[in-house]
């Protein structure tokens, strides 16, 4: 089957060269991999135009108005202008492990969707990794354990036994679009992202109970589809679990009406991207 890979940026130009760096190594490649751009400046382009040049797959940057936070609608356009049967999230403040791609295809099963985690890197480990250093995917490496959305470090290698088992042992993990993976059609059938979720927060979470209300079951992925997140301040609100934020009202609709399909999503982008 053909994956697309979706990687979302914000004016990171550097983290992003590097995620590039980490996906051209994979493998098994993506057959695409798509820049989902909530508005960075002309140096993310320059990037892109480079690594362009000697990609192993089409890399396609597909760019919106910077209007603010916008991730749901920046990943809605990436996954409508995708061309594969199987889509993979990723955020571009992170480097993959070489089999990071293989790994999700590896549990990849109709009725499911994949949900991956973070090993976040400390300081000194995200700026070695952004000078060029090579990932450490082990127990010992330098990364804030402690933090309450990052990779435990019992999880911190890669044991693709452990985590067949792990997978089909329960559901779930922390829900987080960093890290994911989906059937192209059950996200159009969800219309992906809920475009009315601005600002931080919930967007993510929201999509997984639609998905969820739909009928299809969440896979979290432990010991597999490592990625390392670099370290950065957050645009995070101070409880993003505040019922009173917009986002979170709109989640807890979701949830008490048990929503399948949210109106403002996908379809809004399908025919800009049909001819492509």
């Amino acid at each position: 089957m053909k994956v697309s890979l979706i990687i979302i940026t914000y004016n990171w130009p550097a983290a992003l060269a590097r995620t590039l760096d980490s996906v051209a190594a994979q493998t098994r490649l993506p057959d695409e991999v798509l820049i989902a751009d909530d508005g960075s400046g002309p140096e993310t382009a320059a990037v892109i135009e480079q690594a362009r040049k000697t990609f192993p797959v089409p890399l396609k940057h597909i760019w919106q108005e910077d209007l603010g936070f916008r991730a749901a609608r920046a990943r809605n356009r990436g996954i409508a202008a995708s061309k594969g049967d199987y889509i993979v999230l990723l955020d571009g403040d992170m480097m993959i492990h070489p089999n990071f791609i293989a790994d999700h295809l590896m549990l990849a099963e109709p009725g499911f969707f994949l949900q991956g985690g973070r090993l976040k890197a400390n300081h000194a480990e995200s700026q070695r990794l952004l000078a060029g250093g090579k990932p450490v995917y082990a127990p010992w490496v330098k990364a804030n354990f402690h933090e309450f959305d990052g990779t435990k470090r019992l999880y911190a290698f890669r044991a693709p036994m452990l985590a067949r088992w792990k997978s089909r042992s329960r559901s779930g993990g922390r829900v987080m679009s960093c890290n994911m993976s989906f059937w192209r059609e059950d996200l159009l059938r969800v219309n992906g992202f809920d475009e009315r979720m601005e600002g931080y927060g919930a967007e993510d979470r929201d999509l997984a109970v639609r998905l969820e209300n739909a009928c299809l079951r969440r896979r979290a992925l432990k010991w597999c589809a490592l990625a390392m997140h670099f370290e950065h301040s957050s645009r995070a609100q101070e409880d993003v679990n505040d019922p009173s934020l917009p986002n979170n009202r709109l989640l807890h609709e979701s949830i008490e009406r048990k929503l399948v399909r949210c109106e403002l999503g996908i379809d809004r982008h399908l025919a800009e991207f049909a001819e492509h």
